[in-house]
């Protein structure tokens, strides 16, 4: 499908910016979201995916954004991060909690919730590093879901987590407590999972939903803050906990 010439000058200022690290303020381009997950998905071309993420959880900012369900970006191989992780690599970086599920199954879009609850392997801690080429995070909802719904980087834990998955998502900077919020904000798994499947399939039809070995970071119940460095941890459900140096 071919992109309308609003939705390719979206691509490109958003390619540009990336390509030189820089912020770039919104033009207010006449962009449907149909169209804006196309240029996400050819923004991501020749790198290899490894899974999803989900955005805008919360129905308030679903509002705020005029829609009526959550978003999702792309993971790719090379936004996966280890210890020590370098905030240079970003243009304005903020951290989220999250938790991740990694699939040992294929969840397809006639799924029910419950088989697609099935397929979830293991549950991880996580932590997405928000990047955004919009001034100050000030964007509309084609602009965010072209730029990969703000995808910078992702941290996972290494220990498996235990049902059952409730209590607080917290993240701590320095022993500092910055961010929180209930893990129950982030919705059923198996509905959020079955969701995504019928969404990526719906728009592109060589996708035949998800694949087992994909990791889908759930979103974040807390709000985001502004990155810096300092020893980060994040503590969730079962007295798990994930930590990791952040540098500039």
């Amino acid at each position: 499908m071919d992109l309308s010439r609003e939705a390719a000058v979206l691509r490109e200022t958003i390619h540009q910016a990336r390509a030189e690290r820089r912020t770039v303020r919104s033009e207010d381009l006449n962009v449907y979201l149909g169209e804006a997950y196309l240029v996400q998905e050819e923004l991501g071309e020749g790198r290899e995916l490894k899974g999803y993420k989900l955005g805008l959880l919360s129905p308030n900012k679903q509002a705020q954004m005029g829609i009526d369900s959550p978003i999702y970006g792309r993971v790719y191989s090379d936004m996966l991060l280890e210890s020590p992780v370098s905030l240079g690599r970003f243009i304005q970086p903020r951290l989220e909690p999250e938790l991740a599920v990694v699939l040992d199954s294929d969840v397809v879009p006639r799924m029910s919730p419950e088989q697609a609850r099935a397929a979830v392997g293991r549950v991880l801690l996580g932590v997405d590093f928000l990047d955004s080429v919009w001034e100050g995070y000030r964007f509309d909802i084609s602009d965010v879901v072209a730029d990969n719904a703000s995808g910078g980087g992702f941290l996972l834990g290494e220990e498996p987590l235990s049902a059952p998955f409730d209590g607080l998502l917290q993240l701590y900077l320095d022993g500092e407590l910055l961010t929180e919020g209930p893990v129950e904000a982030l919705g059923d798994i198996g509905e959020r999972l079955s969701w995504l499947a019928r969404e990526v399939s719906g728009l592109f039809e060589e996708v035949e939903g998800l694949e087992a070995g994909q990791t889908i970071f759930l979103g974040s119940p807390a709000a985001a803050l502004a990155a810096r460095p300092g020893t980060l941890e994040v503590r969730g459900p079962d007295d798990s906990i994930l930590v990791a140096e952040l540098k500039e």
